[in-house]
């Protein structure tokens, strides 16, 4: 059997033509063994009917595999020559005919060299492409995130414009002195709470003592 893969050949009929030549290789060799098989049988039913035949069973079997085997060997031989022939003759491409979706290849040809720096090439942009992908990604999370910030900013904003519009209910015109105000009394308030814990803690270590 041809070793030869014969790629244009599998691309033109679908498959290795070694693999077609095989098939019927085996198709032939299945023929055979049925047909010795039934030329077995009719003997052992011609002998039966013969009076006094002393030829048994096993020695028509032993005839037939040697038959079978020399048979085999012949076929083997033949086969050997048809599958020169057509590997040669029907079942091969000439180097000169080119397949018709191969036709832009003589439209446009390309060395080995020019055609592996296109691969390069498109290697790289598949990774731009890539890179690319990843970072408008990004993009629309970090674009989310934002989204998120501006409505808690309009919120507090929101916030600052209702303390505004309190502090001028009560006459304070300033938001910015009102709150800066307001934030003294926050700092006062904390002071004296804070005075006001340190004391009770001392007057419960007083009591605890008495």
């Amino acid at each position: 059997m041809s070793v030869d893969p014969m790629i244009y050949e599998t691309q033109f009929f679908g498959f290795t033509p070694q693999t077609c030549l095989l098939r019927v290789y085996i198709a032939f060799q299945d023929y055979l063994f049925e047909m010795m098989l039934v030329v077995e049988g009719v003997m052992l039913k011609k002998l039966d009917g013969i009076p006094g035949c002393k030829v048994s069973p096993s020695q028509i079997r032993k005839c037939t595999e040697k038959f079978l085997l020399f048979m085999k060997e012949h076929f083997d031989k033949l086969f050997a020559k048809m599958e020169e022939v057509l590997l040669q003759l029907v079942l091969n491409i000439p180097k000169n005919v080119l397949l018709p979706e191969d036709k832009v290849q003589e439209q446009y040809p390309y060395s080995k060299e020019e055609f592996e720096a296109l691969q390069d090439e498109l290697q790289q942009l598949q990774q731009q492409c890539r890179a690319e992908a990843a970072l408008e990604q990004a993009l629309r999370a970090e674009l989310e995130e934002q989204k998120v910030v501006k409505a808690e900013l309009e919120k507090i904003l929101q916030c600052f414009d209702g303390l505004e519009s309190i502090c001028r209910e009560h006459g304070a015109s300033n938001f910015k002195e009102s709150f800066a105000v307001l934030t003294q009394n926050c700092k006062k308030l904390q002071d004296v709470l804070k005075e006001v814990e340190e004391k009770s803690k001392k007057m419960k270590l007083h009591d605890q003592l008495m």
